[in-house]
């Protein structure tokens, strides 16, 4: 009698690969060769390893008396599908460094060196490359070394075309040199920078907004706005370390600043109260500054409260100095100076540690 070989034994026939999988380690070796160029190019003298062992070794940089290391992780969120729509993927890059720059900055941190971590659902190293060249300049143009990172192909995990970005950064800042806004009182005054767009927070809304309601199409010129809505929403998120780095505290500088408020998801309204006194109040006068037209067409799109907006989005302002009264000349000089555009948003009071829009 003839037998017939079982499902199983012809399944285990078969020979299979990785690649069968579809995990291409072809592909991602290239793609690796072409991120250690670009990560090598952000190298600098506390570098000891070269990218490609199992961790990154960095050499502390002398002349503090009592170094302590900030760190933060953050990712880019769901602008990611802005940069799948359109195609652009080599702006996103720098989007989280300079996301993750400005959250240590907030505490007086300089920048040391940065890890990346980009995930796909199918190795394209054009697009690797891309999204790790916004990296690279990103770090570049803060300081910051690109050390070490991960790059996963994760097949059936992420539709065609997407990818999932986060990134970790570790910075350095002499211990008595900690900006906490423990020092803020009533009386000090609130200087506002602007932002370049919605930054890396509310794109869900934004999207749903524009791609949904108003039915825009990706490259379609908005003539409010006076582009397309590619170019506004995927504007990329401002560091604020080149310009206010000489206003930070060093050596026996104690600094022009009593707090840095980052404004991020939850915009002024969930992010000044971090670094307010239990018994300090922020007042914002909301006439000190001209809302951006691509925020006014988001509300008007969908009517959205002003509340909601306010805890949305940040409005047009980025990042929030408090500063003494006997400092505002020297800080709105220096502002001056570097030709920055900024807003006296408003002051201080006594209170329970909110925010009072005016």
């Amino acid at each position: 009698m003839k037998s017939t070989p079982s499902r199983s034994s012809k399944q285990a026939s078969r020979a299979l690969t990785y690649a069968a999988a579809g995990v291409d380690i072809a592909a991602g070796n290239r793609a690796k060769n072409r991120i250690k160029k670009l990560a090598r190019a952000t190298f600098n003298r506390q570098v000891l390893a070269e990218i490609g062992g199992f961790g990154g070794l960095f050499a502390l940089p002398g002349g503090l008396r009592q170094p302590v290391l900030v760190s933060s992780i953050d990712g880019v969120g769901t602008k990611l599908k802005l940069a799948f729509l359109s195609g652009i993927h080599n702006t996103v890059g720098r989007d989280l460094v300079n996301h993750c720059v400005n959250d240590i900055l907030v505490q007086g941190a300089q920048p040391l060196f940065f890890l990346d971590y980009l995930a796909v659902g199918k190795m394209e190293p054009e697009t690797v490359a891309a999204v790790v060249e916004g990296i690279s300049r990103g770090c570049a143009e803060n300081g910051c070394v690109l050390i070490g990172g991960e790059t996963a192909e994760m097949p059936g995990f992420y539709q065609p075309g997407e990818y999932d970005l986060a990134g970790c950064i570790v910075g350095l800042v002499d211990k008595k040199q900690i900006l906490t806004g423990a020092g803020i009182r009533p009386g000090d005054r609130l200087i506002g920078l602007p932002s370049a767009g919605l930054h890396t927070n509310g794109y869900s809304l934004a999207r749903r907004l524009l791609l949904e309601e108003a039915k825009y199409k990706i490259n379609q010129r908005v003539p409010d706005l006076g582009c397309t809505v590619a170019e506004a929403l995927l504007s990329e998120h401002r560091s604020y370390l080149p310009l206010l780095r000489p206003l930070l505290a060093k050596g026996n500088n104690p600094g022009a600043l009593r707090g840095l408020a980052h404004i991020t998801g939850g915009g002024i309204t969930e992010n000044l109260p971090r670094i307010l006194p239990g018994n300090c109040d922020a007042v914002i006068a909301t006439h000190s500054w001209q809302v951006p037209e691509l925020f006014q067409l988001l509300q008007r799109i969908g009517r959205v409260p002003t509340g909601d907006m306010r805890r949305t989005f940040n409005l047009g302002v980025g990042m929030i100095l408090v500063v003494s009264p006997e400092r505002l000349s020297a800080v709105r000089r220096h502002l001056q100076r570097q030709k920055e555009r900024f807003f006296e948003l408003g002051e201080i009071v006594e209170g329970r540690g909110k925010v009072v829009y005016r």
